[in-house]
């Protein structure tokens, strides 16, 4: 393309709300255009990037056996009603009503449609196993939309559903597209984890993350200093905890704790490791309006070295029957309420002072001793407690876990990093086939529900995570297999017509190999073109300028921007030679 004739809407001045420099600098390079909250016009450069990913992971899904399909944008309210999902997925679904009163939704996912269109073909276990994909809109009404493409309302998404005879052969395809998963992302050339996720709205018994490691990621990702063990934080287990501080043994008794409300006061008072006191953290239940049931407060207890994880304690609630939509903070008041003491709350009598239905443990104060915690009166904690002593304790893993706790597969150093979630990846089970009555009949001849799994992949936020990971102060740096150019032609000086007539020569030559060409012929200073150039970030840039007349260019890397002089007659072999040698790779 001759980029006078290209629209590529360059700026130098900084978006005033664009924080990360992947929204600076996809707004600045003219790749995508702001028109709302959250939602964004992708200009030529922004789509011919879409379409390079997409080709990437259509070329994956389709070598995997999956096949492509394309389902509506809008969906039937009625779908989701009949999933439970209408409710429980919260205020980021889009629900409206059409001239008639009937009600839709713009669809975030499509499990509800796909499990449709399975039930309505699907009748014979031999039909079996099914990938259906598709690359799609999507759209979240998403709060406090931000950070540009990473978390806007209106996206692009490649989102699959398979569908399956048995939970074994769900199991074999949930492998199968982990794999087809990574080589996606080792073609885009990224620095990525696999995690172990929690499967949040979508629902199912277990699903996988893939983070590309970034800063500037908001997802903290739990790794494994030893091993390969990673995972999000909300789904990260460790080792059960170990401390070598001295235990305070004592017989169990009331002790008198004058003002000593909060876990700092009291490891001051009695000179001990915050190890051994037992941390209360009480939160309000908030139910699905299904269940009509009124918010309540539910319990929780760890050791005071740790913190509670909102989302593994909503799950453990849940695991127990809770159907619980979401936890709030409770307040001093609504504690009050309820007969308790803030600051002086412990496990002695909480059920028949609260008259709690929901009371969890942490994993790892199973059977602990030699605690220290609240006596449910002010002023006053308990010594000497045994957990081994109490009955029907319910226990589980609600801790967040911290930077050097333990792996749990090796024992290795836990650790923090930051990662930008680009795909995920779910066991459904019969989550939608069972309440949407998607059956089958099996090799007895029984009905039996489909067994699913479902697979998603950002398109559209893979370019801000490729740019947050690669990109350089000076502008974009694309991966090989995302970079809108191959190469820009740039001519210092565009009225010597030496220059120009050789530039356009080789811009033809090149162009005819397939590589993808910007040949730069603006009658504008040649310190602009580079700039455009490293902002926009093709691949490399030919430089035809004042070593032409000695029979040499420059070639310049935009990844390093490292310069090499090349022959002018050898140019154009030694191009083609040069990009075929990188896709060999």
């Amino acid at each position: 393309m001759l980029f006078s004739q290209m629209f590529i809407p360059t700026t130098k001045e900084t978006p005033k709300d664009a924080v990360l420099k992947s929204h600076q600098f996809l707004i600045r390079a003219g790749y995508i255009h702001q028109i709302g909250s959250g939602i964004y016009n992708f200009l030529p450069l922004g789509k011919k990037v879409v379409e390079k990913i997409s080709k990437v992971v259509r070329d994956e899904m389709n070598r995997s056996g999956a096949q492509e399909i394309l389902m509506g944008f809008v969906t039937p309210a009625e779908l989701w009603k009949s999933s439970g999902r209408y409710e429980k997925y919260g205020g980021e679904l889009l629900r409206f009503k059409d001239r008639k009163e009937n009600e839709f939704v713009l669809g975030p996912t499509h499990e509800e449609s796909v499990t449709e269109i399975a039930k309505s073909y699907i009748k014979s276990y031999k039909q079996l196993p099914l990938n259906l994909y598709q690359i799609h809109t999507k759209f979240r009404d998403e709060l406090r939309p931000r950070f540009g493409l990473m978390r806007g309302r209106e996206f692009i998404m490649k989102d699959s559903y398979s569908f399956h005879a048995s939970k074994e052969d769900l199991d074999r395809e949930f492998s199968k597209m982990e794999n087809v998963y990574r080589n996606i992302f080792r073609t885009l050339d990224l620095d990525f984890r696999v995690v172990q996720a929690d499967s949040g709205a979508i629902g199912g018994s277990g699903s996988k993350e893939f983070m590309v490691l970034a800063d500037s990621g908001e997802d903290t990702i739990v790794v494994c200093s030893k091993c390969d063990y990673a995972s999000n934080i909300e789904a990260a287990k460790r080792s059960k905890l170990v401390y070598e501080a001295i235990p305070p043994k004592a017989e169990f008794s009331k002790f008198h704790t004058p003002k000593i409300n909060t876990i700092k006061k009291l490891v001051e008072f009695f000179k001990v490791d915050e190890f051994f006191t037992l941390k209360a953290v009480v939160k309000k239940a908030i139910f699905d309006s299904h269940t009509q049931k009124l918010d309540e407060l539910v319990y929780f207890f760890l050791r005071g070295v740790d913190e509670l994880e909102t989302t593994k304690a909503l799950n453990a609630l849940n695991k127990n029957g809770a159907n619980i939509l979401e936890l709030v903070d409770a307040s001093t008041e609504e504690l009050i309420e309820c007969g308790l003491k803030p600051g002086f709350i412990g496990p002695y009598a909480l059920k028949n002072i609260t008259n709690a239905n929901h009371v969890i443990f942490d994993i790892d104060l199973e059977n602990a001793e030699d605690l220290i915690c609240g006596a449910n009166e002010e002023d006053y904690h308990f010594v000497g407690v045994d957990l081994s002593l109490f009955e029907g304790l319910v226990y589980e893993d609600i801790a967040k876990v911290k930077e050097g706790d333990k792996c749990p597969l090796c024992e290795g150093i836990l650790e923090y990093k930051k990662g930008i979630e680009v795909g995920h990846i779910f066991k459904l089970g019969q989550r939608y086939s069972k309440p949407l009555n998607a059956s089958f009949l099996d090799k007895d001849g029984k009905s039996a529900f489909f067994e699913m799994g479902c697979y998603g992949i950002g398109i559209t936020r893979l370019l801000p995570a490729i740019l947050e990971q690669k990109s350089d102060d000076k502008g974009c740096v694309w991966t090989s297999s995302s970079v809108p150019f191959d190469l820009s032609i740039i001519v210092s000086n565009t009225k010597d017509n030496h220059q120009l007539e050789y530039a356009h020569k080789i811009y033809e030559e090149l162009k005819k190999s397939g590589l993808d060409i910007l040949f730069d012929d603006r009658d504008i200073r040649f310190g602009s073109k580079m700039a455009d150039f490293e902002l926009i970030g093709s691949a490399y840039a030919i430089i035809v300028g004042k070593n032409f007349e000695n029979g040499i260019v420059e070639l310049v890397s935009r990844k390093d921007l490292k310069k090499q002089d090349l022959d002018c007659e050898k140019l154009t072999d030694e191009i083609i030679q040069r990009f075929q040698n990188t896709k060999r790779k």
